[in-house]
């Protein structure tokens, strides 16, 4: 392989800078077109004028405007079925949100909420069985995402950072949204009674929310409190790991602000 010495490529880019085509360069100092258009990209590169290769701003390195109410939306879900991860074919890592397939709605909101917190970032959904991944490439994810590590989460430490509560206060029902959404549901339950000597059937709706997590049941019952939502633990054996919120007045709230998936 032949180098090219420093006083060589200098004048090319001399040449390139005044307008000079990359061929007309080419053929004037018998080098390579491929070089001459590798030099001109670095030199674009170094200062800054490479079209479409900007690095996106983030909220917290950069003080970029973040849309709230999508940014807790969206931390519901990435707690509940979310994770961060980075693969050798790629140098970003992702952000991948599990939607199944048979709720298309609530994958279009988890798309619409990456789109709206990452507004210069490419967001797509790749194919599995049953279900489709929703993903966001960035180089900030952990800016914004700073519970992620590693292991489950149900394994480590989850806690909100400041600026974090501020939005889930200020956003509490998208941030219930997001972890019903994930992992929540909406069912309808039915008991039998004896009404004037005959058996008759009711039906009620209930919701419930179910994540081996500790801490994340406890962000959660704690935005219910602050909301007005009653709410009661049901043990899986000896194991807490479901909240089910049933009193009328509380399913109504929920249904309100949240409702079934679809």
């Amino acid at each position: 392989m032949f180098c090219h010495g420093t006083q060589v490529r200098q004048q090319a880019l001399t040449l390139l800078r005044d307008g000079a085509k990359n061929a007309d360069v080419a053929r004037q100092l018998s080098i390579p077109l491929g070089t001459i258009s590798y030099w001109k990209h670095m030199d674009r590169a170094k200062r800054g004028e490479c079209p479409g290769k900007h690095e996106p701003k983030c909220p917290r390195c950069d003080g970029r405007d973040l849309d709230h109410a999508a940014s807790s939306y969206l931390l519901g879900l990435y707690l509940g079925d979310g994770h961060i991860s980075q693969h050798s074919a790629h140098r970003v890592p992702s952000l991948t949100i599990t939607c199944a397939e048979s709720w298309p709605g609530l994958m279009d909101s988890c798309e619409e909420a990456m789109r709206a917190v990452f507004p210069d970032n490419s967001v797509c959904r790749v194919r599995k069985v049953g279900c489709r991944n929703v993903k966001v490439y960035s180089k900030h994810l952990h800016c914004l995402f700073p519970q992620h590590g590693p292991g489950k989460k149900h394994d480590r430490r989850i806690v909100l950072e400041p600026w974090q509560q501020d939005i889930v206060d200020t956003h509490p029902w998208e941030f219930i949204r997001g972890l019903i959404h994930s992992d929540g549901c909406r069912i309808t339950n039915w008991t039998t009674r004896m009404v004037a000597g005959e058996r008759k059937r009711y039906e009620y709706p209930r919701y419930f929310f179910t994540n081996k997590s500790d801490d994340i049941r406890k962000l959660f019952t704690d935005t219910l409190d602050k909301v007005g939502v009653g709410w009661t633990t049901l043990a899986r054996g000896s194991d807490p790991f479901n909240i089910s919120v049933a009193r009328k007045a509380s399913v109504a709230l929920m249904d309100t602000h949240v409702g079934p998936k679809h």
